[in-house]
């Protein structure tokens, strides 16, 4: 059996390639396909088959694009309401790739039609099974049950129907079944899931959170607990997968800009650069989202989806990863770009402030604003800081004073160089970035609150 996993951290999404004599598998495959090309092309294999555990929310998926360069079938479980021809597949189907059988579960709980794969190579009896859980079981956590409200489902029958997923049908297999999951920590399609990428059954058996003995009342508040919002992409991301994509061969290349077109452009102009570049200068009222950090998921989160796009860069390089990350979630409208040593205007800047600097006015006529979630905030936070979360922080700007010296945090300085973005786009002119965010203002022993006590760190 030929086996690898292909990683996409920006997404924190896992991909997978099965492959047995000439025929080869892929299951959950991100919206570029070209590199399961060039699996198959190296092993001298045909791609038979592309499974897709379930309707993914939060990535474009390259399922269709795939299946017209290859010929596969696009299969997914019986529940799914595809509008392309699909293999469906009930509790309990069987089929092969090679000398590999795969099994098919019915899983639903994250969403209906949710699949678990087990993989099985006959020529290696004594080979531990493959379980390809998607988003049903995680490293360390279970898929969120509150993604369907509009399909139908109240979290609590989607929780229940996870509940009985994971103890009627996963967890029935041995404790040396390894266990391949579609995401790992950084995916808001959890929790708390871990930076390890797979796990076998009985480690998660003993240390996963939610697969401990619990009745299913207990197990539904528990897992819905806590949960992150759901960024506005998702649905359209879900709706797009269950519709196909269009291949990324047939999306429009974006234009350079002039400088009058992009101080003039009609849709959100997103700079691409680290924070400290930024900061020091950059195009009145752009978008500061990192490409180094969450990209994607930021840009679903904060840009509807179809907002026409320029991207301001400082290489095509970046202006190609960026056009290439925004269309892994839906964002097909990149239309234009400017390297920022072409633009000639007026540029604006956010100083960035070390958290020294910030504890010496903390208790002065500021406003510090802590864009983190809110459980990120209640754990620990710098003291006197109000939370504001990233993702609700263009509807709460009647909270503040734009008049006022304004100081954003987050946990590293990232997102808090995207809100002063915001911010600025909202009139306000007296921002302040904190390099280091919240981990450098702990680490440097500086006073802290929690939600249940106030604390000074000496």
């Amino acid at each position: 059996m030929q086996f690898k996993q292909f990683y996409l951290g920006c997404l924190s999404h896992a991909s997978y390639y099965l492959g047995s004599a000439d025929e080869a598998v892929v299951i959950d495959p991100q919206r570029d396909v070209q590199h399961y090309l060039d699996e198959a092309a190296a092993n001298g294999q045909r791609i038979k088959y592309i499974i897709e555990t379930h309707s993914h929310a939060d990535f474009v998926s390259g399922h269709l694009e795939l299946a017209g360069k290859t010929g596969a079938e696009i299969i997914y479980g019986q529940r799914a309401k595809t509008r392309f021809p699909t293999h469906f597949v009930s509790d309990g189907d069987e089929l092969m790739v090679g000398a590999i059988k795969l099994r098919f579960l019915e899983t639903p709980g994250h969403t209906p039609e949710g699949i678990t794969i087990i993989a099985q190579d006959s020529e290696d009896p004594a080979a531990p099974l493959k379980m390809f859980t998607g988003d049903t079981l995680f490293i360390g956590d279970v898929g969120r049950p509150d993604l369907i409200g509009s399909k139908g489902f109240t979290a609590e029958q989607m929780g229940e129907m996870l509940y009985y997923s994971l103890h009627n049908s996963i967890l029935a297999y041995p404790d040396e079944t390894e266990v391949y999951p579609a995401h790992g920590a950084g995916s808001l399609c959890g929790k708390s899931l871990s930076k390890e990428t797979w796990s076998t059954l009985g480690e998660q058996r003993q240390f996963n959170y939610a697969l401990q003995p619990m009745s299913v009342e207990e197990f539904i508040k528990i897992v819905a607990a806590d949960q992150p919002e759901v960024p506005m992409y998702f649905p359209k991301s879900a709706a797009k997968n269950l519709e196909g994509s269009i291949s990324l061969d047939d999306i429009a290349p974006p234009r350079r800009l002039s400088t009058e077109e992009a101080l003039n452009f009609d849709g959100v102009v997103v700079d691409v650069r680290s924070s400290l570049e930024y900061g020091a200068a950059h195009i009145p009222n752009a978008v500061n989202i990192w490409l180094s950090g969450q990209f994607a998921s930021w840009a679903g989160t904060m840009i509807p989806i179809g907002t026409a796009i320029a991207i301001a860069a400082d290489t095509l390089e970046q202006v190609e990863e960026a056009v290439m990350r925004l269309a892994r979630i839906g964002h097909d409208t990149a239309e234009g770009y400017i390297l920022m040593k072409d633009f000639t205007g007026e540029t604006r800047s956010v100083e960035q402030v070390s958290v020294g600097r910030l504890n010496e006015v903390v208790d002065g006529d500021i406003q510090l604003i802590d864009v983190r979630r809110v459980a990120e905030y209640n754990g620990s936070h710098a003291v006197r800081a109000v939370n504001l979360p990233l993702d609700k922080l263009p509807n709460d700007l009647k909270k503040l004073d734009p008049e006022r010296d304004t100081y954003v945090i987050c946990q590293s300085g990232y997102r808090s160089s995207l809100a002063t973005s915001i911010l600025e786009n909202a009139g306000f002119k007296k921002l302040f970035n904190v390099e280091g965010g919240t981990a450098a203002w702990i680490a440097n022993g500086l006073s802290t609150e929690s939600t249940t006590a106030a604390c000074s760190a000496s």
